[in-house]
Protein backbone atom coordinates (compact mmCIF):
# COMPACT_ATOMS: atom_id res chain seq x y z
CA UNK A 1 0.00 0.00 0.00
CA UNK A 2 1.31 3.43 -0.71
CA UNK A 3 0.32 7.16 -0.16
CA UNK A 4 0.64 9.69 -3.20
CA UNK A 5 2.74 13.17 -1.90
CA UNK A 6 3.00 16.11 -4.21
CA UNK A 7 5.75 17.32 -4.21
CA UNK A 8 7.51 20.88 -5.70
CA UNK A 9 9.20 18.78 -8.05
CA UNK A 10 6.16 16.21 -8.71
CA UNK A 11 4.52 13.33 -7.57
CA UNK A 12 6.24 10.58 -5.16
CA UNK A 13 4.55 7.47 -4.20
CA UNK A 14 6.19 6.33 -0.79
CA UNK A 15 5.21 3.74 1.65
CA UNK A 16 1.86 4.00 3.99
CA UNK A 17 2.73 3.53 7.71
CA UNK A 18 1.59 -0.31 8.89
CA UNK A 19 -0.86 -0.58 11.35
CA UNK A 20 0.02 -0.46 14.94
CA UNK A 21 2.02 -3.21 15.76
CA UNK A 22 1.16 -6.81 17.38
CA UNK A 23 1.13 -7.58 20.69
CA UNK A 24 2.17 -10.79 22.60
CA UNK A 25 1.50 -12.13 26.31
CA UNK A 26 3.27 -14.95 28.19
CA UNK A 27 0.34 -16.35 30.93
CA UNK A 28 0.13 -19.20 33.11
CA UNK A 29 -1.70 -22.25 32.40
CA UNK A 30 -4.25 -20.70 34.71
CA UNK A 31 -8.02 -20.16 34.19
CA UNK A 32 -7.60 -16.45 35.61
CA UNK A 33 -5.53 -15.83 32.03
CA UNK A 34 -8.20 -15.64 30.38
CA UNK A 35 -9.10 -12.16 31.80
CA UNK A 36 -5.25 -11.38 31.11
CA UNK A 37 -5.97 -12.42 27.19
CA UNK A 38 -9.08 -10.24 27.25
CA UNK A 39 -7.56 -7.31 27.97
CA UNK A 40 -4.51 -7.87 25.41
CA UNK A 41 -7.21 -8.23 22.68
CA UNK A 42 -9.24 -5.52 24.08
CA UNK A 43 -6.70 -3.38 24.17
CA UNK A 44 -5.46 -4.06 20.50
CA UNK A 45 -8.82 -4.11 18.79
CA UNK A 46 -9.04 -0.40 20.29
CA UNK A 47 -5.94 0.60 19.29
CA UNK A 48 -6.74 -0.92 15.65
CA UNK A 49 -9.68 1.24 16.26
CA UNK A 50 -12.14 -1.99 15.26
CA UNK A 51 -14.44 -2.04 18.23
CA UNK A 52 -16.79 -4.38 15.96
CA UNK A 53 -14.50 -7.12 16.38
CA UNK A 54 -14.23 -7.10 20.11
CA UNK A 55 -17.20 -9.31 21.13
CA UNK A 56 -16.44 -12.17 19.15
CA UNK A 57 -12.51 -11.78 19.91
CA UNK A 58 -12.90 -11.83 23.57
CA UNK A 59 -14.81 -14.78 23.44
CA UNK A 60 -12.99 -16.52 20.64
CA UNK A 61 -9.56 -15.67 23.01
CA UNK A 62 -11.26 -16.84 26.16
CA UNK A 63 -12.29 -20.47 24.72
CA UNK A 64 -8.51 -20.97 22.72
CA UNK A 65 -6.98 -19.63 26.86
CA UNK A 66 -9.39 -22.47 28.40
CA UNK A 67 -8.43 -24.66 25.73
CA UNK A 68 -4.60 -24.68 26.22
CA UNK A 69 -5.39 -24.14 30.63
CA UNK A 70 -6.87 -27.68 30.01
CA UNK A 71 -3.98 -29.56 28.48
CA UNK A 72 -2.08 -29.38 31.84
CA UNK A 73 0.63 -28.15 30.69
CA UNK A 74 3.50 -27.14 33.64
CA UNK A 75 5.11 -23.98 32.07
CA UNK A 76 3.43 -20.93 30.30
CA UNK A 77 1.07 -20.24 27.15
CA UNK A 78 1.55 -17.27 24.72
CA UNK A 79 -1.09 -14.95 23.35
CA UNK A 80 -1.11 -12.99 20.55
CA UNK A 81 -3.16 -10.58 18.47
CA UNK A 82 -1.94 -9.89 14.83
CA UNK A 83 -2.51 -8.24 11.39
CA UNK A 84 -1.51 -10.48 9.00
CA UNK A 85 -3.10 -8.70 6.59
CA UNK A 86 -5.22 -5.40 6.33
CA UNK A 87 -8.37 -6.98 6.00
CA UNK A 88 -7.62 -9.73 8.84
CA UNK A 89 -6.96 -9.69 12.57
CA UNK A 90 -5.45 -12.98 13.55
CA UNK A 91 -5.59 -14.58 17.53
CA UNK A 92 -3.08 -17.11 18.53
CA UNK A 93 -2.61 -19.13 21.34
CA UNK A 94 0.46 -21.78 21.62
CA UNK A 95 0.83 -24.36 24.49
CA UNK A 96 3.16 -26.99 25.29
CA UNK A 97 0.95 -30.28 24.05
CA UNK A 98 0.80 -31.80 20.94
CA UNK A 99 -2.56 -33.24 21.42
CA UNK A 100 -4.60 -31.48 18.75
CA UNK A 101 -7.74 -29.08 19.14
CA UNK A 102 -11.54 -31.16 18.08
CA UNK A 103 -14.59 -30.33 17.34
CA UNK A 104 -17.19 -32.54 19.00
CA UNK A 105 -20.84 -32.80 18.62
CA UNK A 106 -21.98 -31.30 22.49
CA UNK A 107 -25.06 -32.86 22.78
CA UNK A 108 -27.86 -30.77 24.61
CA UNK A 109 -27.35 -31.80 27.87
CA UNK A 110 -23.34 -31.66 27.90
CA UNK A 111 -21.86 -28.93 30.18
CA UNK A 112 -18.73 -28.81 27.39
CA UNK A 113 -17.53 -29.35 24.05
CA UNK A 114 -18.88 -26.49 22.39
CA UNK A 115 -15.96 -23.79 22.46
CA UNK A 116 -14.47 -24.69 18.93
CA UNK A 117 -18.02 -24.99 17.45
CA UNK A 118 -18.19 -21.42 18.65
CA UNK A 119 -14.68 -20.46 17.49
CA UNK A 120 -15.26 -21.98 13.96
CA UNK A 121 -18.75 -20.57 13.35
CA UNK A 122 -17.46 -16.58 14.81
CA UNK A 123 -14.15 -17.15 12.35
CA UNK A 124 -16.25 -18.37 9.29
CA UNK A 125 -13.74 -21.74 9.44
CA UNK A 126 -10.85 -19.53 8.98
CA UNK A 127 -9.31 -21.02 11.95
CA UNK A 128 -6.50 -23.77 13.03
CA UNK A 129 -3.26 -25.01 14.50
CA UNK A 130 0.43 -25.31 13.35
CA UNK A 131 2.01 -28.04 15.34
CA UNK A 132 5.54 -27.48 16.79
CA UNK A 133 7.97 -29.34 18.58
CA UNK A 134 7.14 -28.71 21.33
CA UNK A 135 3.63 -28.07 21.26
CA UNK A 136 1.25 -26.09 18.95
CA UNK A 137 -0.45 -23.24 18.01
CA UNK A 138 -3.79 -22.42 17.04
CA UNK A 139 -4.75 -19.41 15.52
CA UNK A 140 -8.15 -17.79 14.56
CA UNK A 141 -8.33 -15.35 12.22
CA UNK A 142 -11.59 -12.17 11.85
CA UNK A 143 -12.06 -10.28 8.90
CA UNK A 144 -12.19 -6.60 9.51
CA UNK A 145 -15.04 -4.39 8.03
CA UNK A 146 -12.22 -1.68 6.38
CA UNK A 147 -8.50 -1.86 5.60
CA UNK A 148 -5.35 0.21 7.28
CA UNK A 149 -4.39 3.53 5.73
CA UNK A 150 -3.21 6.71 6.58
CA UNK A 151 -4.93 9.69 5.86
CA UNK A 152 -3.40 13.34 5.08
CA UNK A 153 -2.43 15.26 8.14
CA UNK A 154 -3.61 12.83 10.37
CA UNK A 155 -2.03 9.69 12.40
CA UNK A 156 -2.14 6.11 10.73
CA UNK A 157 -5.92 4.86 11.38
CA UNK A 158 -8.59 2.70 9.69
CA UNK A 159 -10.30 3.76 6.40
CA UNK A 160 -13.71 2.25 5.40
Amino acid sequence: MTTTLELATGTAEVPSPAPPGPATLRLPYAAESAAAARRLVRAKLTEWELPDLVDDALLIISELVANAVGTGCQTHMVVAIRRPTDRTVRLLVSDGSASLPVRIDAGPDAESGRGLDLVHKLTNAKWGVQLWPRGKVVHADLPTTHAWRCSEGSKAGPSA
